[in-house]
């Protein structure tokens, strides 16, 4: 199964996302597991648990190339997410994007 981390200041304004793309991904039968972490924790979670792909809130847009740095070479892909899309919380856009990210498209 694949593991969707969003990152984002203190993980509260990531919530909202994440349950709407975990909606998203019921209604369109997507097995994956996403959640939300402050980019306090996201280290300690990148080297305990096998995550498929971290998505930067647009707010710590500038920790992009520190994770690409420490965790592309561990086959963790990391992308910003859309600044419209997430201001926007389109849960299902986001899914989308990211599914197709993990595909390699």
């Amino acid at each position: 199964m694949n593991k969707i981390m969003l990152v984002c200041s203190a993980g509260m304004s990531t919530s909202m996302l994440v349950s709407r793309m975990l909606k998203a991904a019921k209604e369109e039968n997507i097995n994956v597991a996403i959640f939300a972490k402050p980019a306090a924790e996201a280290d300690e979670i990148l080297e305990s648990e096998k995550i498929t792909l971290v998505l930067l809130g647009p707010q710590v847009k500038f920790l992009e190339n520190k994770y690409k740095d420490n965790y592309l070479k561990k086959g963790i892909k990391i992308a910003v997410i859309n600044m419209q899309d997430y201001g926007m919380m389109d849960g299902k856009k986001v899914l989308k994007d990211a599914m197709l990210m993990i595909k390699g498209e």
